[in-house]
């Protein structure tokens, strides 16, 4: 069998005028990076403004498994189906972070024929755009240290400087670490640590700006810290903005790429969904639903993390409109929540499969909640049974569900041509009724609440002593109006990684708030969940090669 990346090599990849010539752009509204990539101006979405938008499909999963269900490459097949329908389609994803492309997960770029390319370029350092991220928010930590080491007017207290350095890289002994060590000539000794780039709140922010002017206020409202008499100290205060926003001036222009069926993809921004907010740029999606009648996008992980962080706080930051979502779902991942070992995944089970489909039905409930229709996708995998899939079909048949079976790894657009049927009549037969969860002028706890009850199906939620006095304390500086971004595992509905299925009577704990000003969020951490995730016992970066002639091998 064809792995991803041989797949992609052999992929006829055109141009990248090729591809932007069927587009509404102008000549100096785009710049080229290489043969196959390209930079397009935020300016671009000036001279669209009163242009009427694509319809906006957004995709979702399930709680995955480790190796995750394939939500990337059924949004890349949808959109593929969607042009060999004759649409002018188009699809939004996020860039993939080294952290995960060398640790436990592999490339984020699709896969088999379903896939964007060029695939090797995407998987490693792109455009530069998170590599800028990292300089930015490295420089902003330089700075906050220099001002301390040249007299800290503004007071600032080193223990309580909440500002972390990032890198792309999953790497657990940079989690906790003393800076300043050497002498007084080599700055102040004190607590700090490091953070995964796409944790940074700058990443946060580059997603959700709309122009550069937002970019640089976003940037001035950054709290680093706090000063010695418990006030925030933000970069403004500091007064780096300018060059923070100098240094993000090419990562804020969305790129452009194509699918391998060519298909225009744009690849923007990646923040993390289980510890940020999970969605690819606003700026990259708001210009591919002018660009083209249908644009598929994509949130992290399940309903419970990516689509309830884009329905709260992305299509309400930005005023999207999502018109349908799609539910992806497979039968390795719903065996694994009818209690099955990962190790027997492949193996028929229905008595496990048929406990499992509780969890679907609780993110079909989530995603009923925010008002739009909805089709589930059943991502095929060749090790599922007739039987396996004759039950899902039935369980779906039974509740009036949607169903469409995929094939897109293997068969491309043509192996989601059901889904892309089902998924315009839902536009067309079912009118989007999208709104938030909860609104904005409630306090903290309500809204924290809010979403462990109707998306996770807790019972209720606990407070650490710190969170209590963080939500005070935020209330106070004036920051209750904000959306909350939630922190949590992926792999459970609760805070618990190990409560698979659909469970019930358990409590989720906030053990800590951030404030992320800039970005717009308050984040509240739950269980385990870590900024900065470690490396697994064999990581994939064990399998990865390049040889004399400069081929990459290994990259999946």
């Amino acid at each position: 069998m064809k792995t991803d990346l041989m797949i992609a090599k052999e992929a006829e990849i055109k141009r990248i005028q090729s591809i932007i010539e069927p587009l509404d752009i102008h000549d100096d509204e785009w710049e080229p990076y290489g043969k196959y990539k390209a930079k397009l101006s935020p300016n671009l979405l000036d001279r669209l403004a009163d242009k009427q938008d694509g319809e906006l499909i957004l995709v979702t999963s399930i709680n995955p498994t480790p190796a995750g269900e394939g939500k990337s490459t059924v949004t890349v097949g949808l959109g593929q189906a969607l042009q060999q329908l004759g649409k002018k389609a188009a699809v939004a994803l996020r860039e993939p972070s080294l952290g995960p492309v060398m640790g436990l997960k592999g490339g984020a770029t699709g896969g088999g024929y379903s896939q964007v390319v060029p695939m090797e370029e995407i998987n490693l350092h792109f455009t530069g755009d998170i590599h800028a991220i990292t300089a930015a928010n490295n420089a902003l930590a330089a700075l906050i240290d220099n001002h301390i080491f040249q007299g800290n007017p503004l007071q600032i207290d080193t223990r309580r400087i909440t500002w972390k350095r990032v890198v792309d890289l999953n790497d657990r002994a940079l989690r906790e670490v003393i800076v300043g060590l050497g002498g007084v000539k080599q700055g102040v000794p004190r607590e700090d640590g490091f953070n995964i780039t796409v944790a940074s709140e700058i990443m946060a922010i580059l997603c959700l700006a709309s122009d550069y002017k937002d970019l640089k206020q976003r940037l001035a409202r950054i709290v680093v810290g706090y000063r010695t008499n418990d006030r925030p100290v933000t970069v403004a205060d500091l007064e780096v903005e300018g060059v923070l926003a100098m240094l993000l001036k090419d990562a804020l222009a969305p790129n452009l790429v194509q699918t391998i069926e060519g298909v225009p993809a744009f690849i923007h921004g990646g923040p993390f969904a289980n510890i940020a907010h999970g969605c690819n740029s606003l700026l990259a999606t708001k210009m591919a639903s002018k660009l083209a009648d249908y644009v598929v996008t994509e949130a992290g992980f399940g309903a419970d993390l990516g689509a309830e962080k884009f329905l709260n706080i992305k299509a309400r930051m930005g005023r999207l409109d999502p018109k349908a979502v799609v539910i992806v779902a497979t039968t390795r991942a719903l065996k694994m929540h009818g209690g099955v070992d990962k190790a027997a995944l492949t193996e028929e089970n229905i008595p496990a499969l048929s406990a499992g489909l509780e969890n679907l039905a609780k993110h079909i409930e989530t995603i009923e909640s925010f008002g739009v229709p909805f089709v589930v996708a059943l991502n095929h995998f060749t090790t599922d049974t007739a039987e396996e899939l004759k039950l899902i079909k039935d369980w779906c048949a039974d509740k009036g569900v949607a169903l469409a079976l995929t094939t897109v790894w293997a068969d491309g657009g043509k192996g989601g041509l059901e889904l892309a049927e089902k998924v315009i009549n839902c536009i067309q037969q079912q009118s989007s009724n999208y709104r938030p969860l909860y609104p904005l002028d409630i306090d903290l706890k309500n809204k924290i609440e809010i979403i462990a009850k109707k998306v996770y199906g807790a019972k209720g939620v606990k407070y650490s002593a710190l969170a209590e006095q963080q939500i005070e304390e935020f209330t106070n500086n004036g920051w209750s109006n904000l959306p909350i971004c939630m922190a949590k595992t992926q792999y459970s509905l609760s805070d618990q990684p190990e409560l698979i299925g659909r469970p019930n009577d358990f409590t989720i704990t906030i053990r800590e708030l951030t404030p992320s000003i800039g970005a717009g969020f308050i984040v509240a951490l739950t269980g385990d969940v870590l900024t900065m995730p470690g490396l697994p016992k064999e990581p994939a970066a064990l399998k990865m090669d390049i040889d004399e002639t400069g081929e990459i091998s290994g990259l999946f």
